[in-house]
Parts: C-alpha cells; sequence; structure tokens
C-alpha cells in the first residue's frame, strides 16, 4: 500500500517514526547529511542548486566516502517498543552514492540508555546484508523477534539513505498513560487511550486519506500544523467521509475527544462515532459491517478540542471503531478514553 507516496503496511505502524517519538541516538559519521532524517515523515525532497560547505544538500543520512575497512551505522530508539515485521529502506534520491547493501539489528533496552551501553549490548540480527536499488523503496520482511525498543542500520560501506521505516507492532506499557492537563478534569484515574498508536491502534481503512495520512490521527501530543492531521479532499458528491480504527484493546468507551486543531476553514461540519465488537474480524468484514451508535452526529467547531461523555450512547465492550465526519475535511486527533475490557 502506498500513502502519500510513502510505503506503507495494512495494520502496521512506522515504530521508528520521529511523529511517534523515535529518534536517532548516534550514527558513525553524517558528514554529508543528518541521520535524523531518516524518521522523518513523507518521502525526501530534492533541491537541484542547493548546496551546504560540505557539498551537495541532500534530505536523507549521508556519510562521507569510506577510505579504510568498516562500514557505517545509525542506532535508533524506537518511538514505542514492539514487535517488528518489515522494514523499507528508501534510496530515494540517491542514484550515485546509495550504500550497496545494508543490515538491520535490534535490541531491547530502556528508554534514553546512552549509546556506549547500547553498543555493549546483545543485538538481534532482524535483516541479514540485502543488497540496496539506488532512488527506491527497498522492502524487506524481518526476521522474527520479541519485542525491542532500538534498532540499528547498518550500511555497506558508507552511501546515503533517504528514509527509513520500521513496521511493526506496539507493545503497550498499560501501566504508563500520560494524560496531558486539558484532558485530565474529563477522564477518570484508570482510563486509558484506547485509540492512541502508542498503545497499539491503528487505523486500517478509510474513505479518503488525500491530505493527510491515517494514522496521523492517532499519534501523540498534538499537530504541530495541519499537514500533522487526517483531512480528506472536498467532497464534491452526496455522502460522507470515514475512516475505521482498530482500538489498541478490546475495551469499553467513557470519553471521546475530536480535535480540530489548525483545521479553521477546512474542519468537518459534524461527526459521529459508531462501534463493533468483532475480536479477528477481516478489514472487507468490518467494511460491510453494521456498526452500533456510540456518539450521535454532534457539531464541531474550528481549531478545537471537543470531549464528549454524557453524550455516547450506551458505552459497550467494543474492538474497532468508525469515525464519520460530515461531509468531509480534516481532523488533527481522535483520543478515546475508557476502560480494557
Amino acid at each position: 500500500m502506498r500513502e502519500h507516496g510513502t510505503a506503507t503496511f495494512t495494520d502496521l505502524v512506522d515504530l521508528a517514526a520521529a511523529g511517534l517519538g523515535g529518534r536517532v541516538v548516534g550514527v558513525s559519521d553524517d558528514f554529508f547529511a543528518s541521520g535524523d532524517n531518516l524518521l522523518r515523515a513523507g518521502r525526501a525532497l530534492f533541491i537541484e542548486d542547493k548546496y551546504t560547505d560540505r557539498g551537495k544538500w541532500m534530505d536523507g543520512w549521508e556519510s562521507r566516502r569510506k577510505r579504510e575497512p568498516g562500514h557505517d551505522w545509525c542506532v535508533i530508539e524506537l518511538g514505542a517498543p514492539g514487535v517488528i515485521q518489515a522494514f523499507d529502506i528508501d534510496t530515494d534520491h540517491f542514484l550515485g552514492n546509495h550504500p550497496p547493501f545494508a543490515a538491520v539489528a535490534g535490541l531491547s533496552a530502556k528508554r534514553s540508555t546512552a549509546l556506549s551501553e547500547l553498543q555493549n549490548g546483545t543485538w538481534t540480527d532482524l535483516l541479514d546484508q540485502a543488497p540496496l536499488r539506488p532512488g527506491s523503496h527497498n522492502l524487506f520482511t524481518a526476521h522474527a523477534a520479541q519485542a525491542l525498543s532500538h534498532v540499528r542500520l547498518s550500511i555497506f560501506p558508507d552511501g546515503g539513505v533517504a528514509r527509513f521505516r520500521v513496521f511493526g507492532k506496539v507493545v503497550a506499557d498499560w501501566a504508563h498513560q500520560p494524560v496531558d492537563a486539558e484532558t485530565a478534569p474529563h477522564v477518570a484515574p484508570d482510563d486509558v487511550d484506547l485509540a492512541a498508536v502508542l498503545n497499539g491502534a491503528t487505523a486500517l481503512a478509510c474513505s479518503d486519506a488525500f491530505f493527510g495520512p491515517m494514522n496521523n490521527l492517532l499519534l501523540p501530543g498534538r499537530a504541530e500544523n495541519m499537514g500533522g492531521g487526517w483531512e480528506t479532499r472536498r467532497k464534491r458528491a452526496p455522502g460522507h467521509d470515514w475512516i475505521l480504527i482498530r482500538l489498541a484493546a478490546r475495551g469499553v468507551p467513557r470519553v471521546i475527544e475530536v480535535d480540530t486543531h489548525h483545521f479553521k476553514g477546512n474542519y468537518p461540519d459534524r461527526c459521529a462515532l459508531e462501534s463493533i465488537d468483532a475480536p479477528g474480524a477481516r478489514i472487507t468484514e468490518l467494511v460491510q459491517a453494521s456498526f452500533r451508535p456510540l456518539l450521535p452526529e454532534v457539531k464541531l467547531s474550528a481549531h478545537a478540542r471537543h470531549f464528549f461523555r454524557s453524550e455516547l450512547v450506551t458505552p459497550a465492550a467494543a474492538t474497532h471503531v468508525r469515525l464519520n465526519v460530515f461531509p468531509d475535511g480534516g481532523v488533527s486527533r481522535l483520543r478515546i478514553w475508557g476502560t480494557r475490557a
């Protein structure tokens, strides 16, 4: 599946994405371009005549030409620990300077563990040394492993990689559920966000995602700009837009937050939520299934956080929800606070 020019996998999350909290802990060399670029959203940009004092400006990670034995590497702390299943080593725009080969390893460690300690840890091979094509998505499956928190991308011997995606399923830390000051008055102490990517929720399908990818809706924190949410194109025919979400765990929704942050002239006029209790259901089955009402159709306003509790219709255990927006537009974040069933 492709979303805004980026390779992705339905039902899997990019665990290394900067928007999820992924960060580069250290690199062997980033003389030409920073390793931090690997985790940025979207595909890389190429600006024909842009140069720095070190050479051609590149939107990616690029090491200098290696003149001695060895290879370059980049160590990344994942935004959330998870079971890794696939990789995209994207060499977009790196044509005469891409690495011929790459490999990936992973380990499990506490957040913010120092690079020196990570380097001395026990790494598990996730991808054996594999050939890379220039200017391309290079997609690979990962060797089976337990939940991991860090990965190390090795390139042989040197060169440039535009983006690095680590696709997998989040393993939630239910004991650590941060709640921001504005949300706290609306939720109970034992409520958890059943729709958070960091807890393992994921968007499965939608009617349209022309301006903003589906999983943006479930990312942590508030979006930095309008591009950080889910946004559909303007609807020119009857009907409305929708998005289908698999909850992080089967649970009972208690509070719904619909945040239209940054959406001012293009927020939905109204929204509604429906839920279904269908463990193990396939996406095609869910798209055609009958959902029960959860939040009746309500008005939305621009650039605002909307909290709904009393408006919910007889909350019951659910595995999936469908957000309907009328008729179209953008939503920055969706939170579904409740208890795990």
